[in-house]
Parts: structure tokens; sequence; C-alpha cells
């Protein structure tokens, strides 16, 4: 069982630089900020619901991808990559497709391989990734992800696992030096899934030692390692007008008490809601200083409840007190890869939930499935979710672009039986990891209308799907404002029926699509467009 270096990068980034490790300084090197994308703030609406608004007053939605290329995974097998790097070829597409946001992945890991130490070429190429989203109009959001911990809690080769368990992979996340396990077992609950990676005694225990901020190299507390790591990359990248912010955990094992308690009776589970609230607002302050030392402005927080959330009403979540520039993050992932089916009281939940910290947006970081459920034409999972987007103005980030033959998602089906199949845009070939060919029929079914930028407030948005009909609408505009909309297919400015706007105009091309604009000439404005079926 072998855990990738470190330092490798090239094997994570071979597109964009070589690697290296550098000493923490307290410079951060100077990089001219980027000024192509209008950078975006929180408004907070407890009642009509929070909204991301740009430089101009628009509101903005968002919707993209995730973006694997920069994380470090456990390899299951040394020979096999775990990822693929992205390239122009990869840039393009996402545009093509209209989105125009990525969650970029990266690991605690590769950020931060020596306690106190940060690896600037890392730093570089997650840098040249945000540039290049940035030239298509796509801003970033910088996930700090983790799955089960970390990549060093893989079984050993004489792991001896309990009846009813078997031995565990690694994962993504935190670096060794940071994984306080206590030499407990590297064991999971046997189950034909992957939802009890999280529950082997090791990785809880890793987790709660970091709830509890444990002493770790140095004497320093491990999550107090990272809310300084956290702060490092805001001073580094807050500049960018490109980087939306910062998702500061992925998926934070906050798993209900009464759970954990049940698959580890005799260890510690303690109030996992507690240890989530003082997490985030440890980490609101990292960020927030960080930003103060690089005179940079503030950019968003995005945040999560615990991994259940999809499962659980009851599932942990944060209290803290914070600045209003924060997002609510929850993964919706009903309908998808869990049980329950996807439903129109999801997205009004998690509006609920937003609500209560002052109305602030919500981005779902992930969503989705195996997208050999897009062949199939009774099933419409793909096509209500957007829909449930559009109606509640929920931004979201699907889940992922691309998986390698070595991803442990994918790893875990030779090892158990269990085909996940190659979630993801690309046909890949196993083991050689062999791209055979791009998904267009995957691509088609979540490419659609998105309203970029709305002057005002966004009333309505409803995208007609077998009749090929887009409509929108919306309140509070400026005279003046622009509204930005990419179409999934070439139409004619005749197409659009226009009130409270005018001069729709054609701004660029984009692959099969087109970005269009039109100009506020009242406060309320609507808009309709009829796209031919098939175009």
């Amino acid at each position: 069982m072998t855990v990738i270096n470190a330092c490798r990068v090239a094997s994570l980034a071979a597109v964009f630089l070589a690697s290296a490790c550098a000493v923490q300084d307290e410079s951060v090197p100077e990089t001219e900020p980027t000024r192509t994308l209008s950078p975006l703030h929180a408004e907070l609406d407890p009642v009509n619901g929070g909204r991301f608004v740009d430089g101009e007053g628009r509101e903005v939605m968002l919707s993209g991808i995730n973006l694997k290329s920069l994380g470090e995974y456990w390899h299951y097998d040394p020979e096999i990559a775990a990822v693929f790097p992205h390239d122009e070829t990869d840039a393009d597409r996402f545009a093509d497709i209209g989105w125009n946001a990525v969650r970029l992945v990266i690991t605690w890991s590769t950020v931060e391989p020596v306690p106190g130490e940060y690896d600037e070429a890392y730093l570089d190429s997650i840098e040249q990734a945000i540039h290049l989203s940035e030239s298509r109009g796509i801003y970033t959001i910088i996930d700090l992800h983790q799955d089960a911990w970390g990549p060093t809690l893989a079984a050993r080769e004489d792991e001896n696992c309990p009846e009813g368990t078997t031995a565990a992979f690694g994962w993504d996340g935190a670096p060794g030096w940071a994984t306080l396990h206590k030499d407990l077992p590297r064991c999971v609950p046997v189950h034909p899934l992957l939802g009890e990676r999280e529950f082997s005694p090791a990785v809880m225990q890793a987790f709660l030692s970091f709830w509890k901020d444990e002493e770790g190299p140095g004497g320093v507390g491990i999550q107090t390692r990272f809310h300084s790591m956290l702060s490092h990359l805001a001073q580094r990248f807050s500049g960018f007008d490109a980087v939306l912010g910062y998702d500061v955990m992925n998926e934070p094992n906050a798993w209900r008490s009464e759970l954990l308690a049940l698959v580890n009776p005799d260890g510690e589970t303690d109030d996992q809601e507690e240890y989530l609230s003082r997490f985030y607002q440890r980490a609101l302050h990292a960020i927030r200083d960080g930003e103060r030392k690089a005179g940079s402005p503030s950019r968003l927080m995005l945040f999560e409840p615990s991994p259940d959330w999809a499962q659980w009403p009851g599932a942990a979540r944060p209290r803290f007190e914070h600045d209003g520039q924060v997002v609510y993050s929850p993964h919706i992932y009903q309908g998808g890869i869990v049980d329950q089916p996807l439903q129109e009281a999801d997205f009004i939940r998690a509006r609920a939930e937003a609500a209560e910290y002052g109305g602030v947006p919500i981005l779902s970081g992930e969503w989705g499935t195996s997208p050999a459920r897009a062949i199939d034409p009774e099933d419409d999972y793909f096509l209500r979710h957007q829909a449930y987007q559009d109606k509640y103005r929920v931004s979201a980030t699907q889940w992922a672009w691309r998986t390698a033959c070595g991803d442990p998602h994918l790893a875990h089906s030779p090892l158990t039986g269990v085909d996940l199949g190659i979630w993801g845009f690309f046909d890949v070939e196993c083991p050689s990891n062999r791209t055979v060919g791009f998904r267009d029929w995957f691509a088609d079914l979540v490419r659609r209308p998105l309203l970029r930028a709305a002057p005002g407030r966004i009333g309505s948005i409803h995208w007609d799907y077998k009749n090929a009909r887009f409509s929108a609408s919306g309140s509070n505009a400026a005279a003046g404002q622009e509204l930005e909309l990419f179409l999934h297919r070439a139409v004619d400015a005749g197409d659009f029926s226009l009130s409270g706007l005018k001069n729709a105009k054609l701004k660029q091309d984009i692959g099969p699509g087109q970005v269009w604009t039109a100009t506020a000439t009242a406060p309320d404005w609507s808009l309709q467009v009829a796209l031919e079926q098939g175009r």
C-alpha cells in the first residue's frame, strides 16, 4: 500500500509546473491580481433567499463542475494514476457546456507536506488553474477536500480486521503528520457501498483529535496548524477576483453522536455540532486574517453541514458568528448516491436552513450520480435536479469532471465486486487509464440555458426542456444594467420576447452555444426565448 509523496506535484499537475517544497515565509510571492471577472459577494435575505451579487449589483447564478486534477489520493496500486491533469481542452469544454464555476479540489497534504512548510510550487499550480478557468469567464472555488480524513489511513498489510469488517482504503485530505489516530483499527463495516469509509475507528479518532485540537508536531494543535494553512491560502489567493471563495472542508466528519456511538461503542463521540461550530468560527477568522495581511478584499467562505445531511434531517449543522460573506453549501445528493428520492422538499429545506444563518446564498458543492443513469430515458434525475436548482436559485457544482482508474472511488470496484461505474464525462479504459472517448451524450444532458447575471433580483427561472422554451423574470433592476444569458443552442434576436429589457444582442459564440445580453429599461423585467429543438 503506497501513499503518494506529498511533494510529487508533477503527477498531480503535470500540465502546469514541476514541484518543489518551500519553507514557509511571512512574505507571500507577489502576483498581479486579475480583474477579468467581477468579484462576487453575498447579499443576505432571510425571506426571499440570499444571492450572489457582482460589482454591478446584478444577481449571479453559478453552475459548474468539480475538478480533481490537483487532489492527492491514496494509491491502491502505485502504477495506476489516481487523477488526470487538466488542460486548455478541458477548460474549453467547461465553457462549451456553459459552466461559470469550478470547484477545484486541493488537499492539505499537498499544501503543507511538512508542518509549517507550504509547497509554493503546488500553490503556483493552483494559481495556474485559476487563470485557466478565469480566461473563459469561470470562477474558482478553492475546495480543501477530504474523504475519510487522509491518504495514510489505509489498513496495514498485517491488519487483523474483526468479523463483519474489512480492511479500509486510504483516501485523501490530511497529511500523515496531522493524523492522530492512536493506533486504532483501520477496518470498516462490510457494506456494498462506500458510506462506511468514515467509520473506521482510526478515521473517527483522527477526526476527534482534530476537533479537540490535540497537539501534533512541535507541540502545536493540529487544527491550529490547519487554520494557519488556511490563512496562508487566503493571503495568497484572495487578491484574485476570479476566486469566489474557500470551501474550508469537504464533508466534515461530524456525524450524529448516536450514529458514531453505534459503530464505535467504546469510542468518544462528544458534541459533533459544537466541534463543527468552533471549527468554522476559527476558519472564518483565519481567512479574514490572511486577507488583512495581503490587503485583499474579503472572499466568501463556504461551509457545509455534516455529510449525513442528505440522509437525516438531524444532521449536525454549525452555529457560528459570521460577517455575512459566507455561503451555505450542503451536498444535495438525494436521489443520486443516497437512498432518499430527489424531492422539491430537499431544496426547500436547504433554503430554510440558509435562512437560519441570516439568509445566506446556497451553493451545493456536489450533486450527481452515475452517468449510466442518463442513458435511461425514463430516468429524469439530472433534468429534475437542474430544474429545482433554477426554481430555488441554488447554485451548484456537479461531481465530477473526470475519474481515473486509480481513484479510490473506482478502485473500490475490483476489490469488492461492486461496479460503481466511471463517473464523469469521459470513457476511460482501466487499468491503463486510457481515455477512449468524451461522453457528448452526457454533456448534452447537463448543457442548458443559464441565466448567468440578471439586473436587480431574479424572480423566476424556467427551462421547458420538452418544448425548448426558456423564460425568466426579475425585479428591482436599475436602468442600464445588463442581463447575461448562456444558451446551449444558437438563436436569432427575433427568437426573444422582452419586457423591461431592450437590445437582445449576441455577445459571444461558445462552441455550439451562445452568450446573449439585454439591457434593463424598467425595474420589473421578463424574457422568453424559443430555441429550435435539436439544433
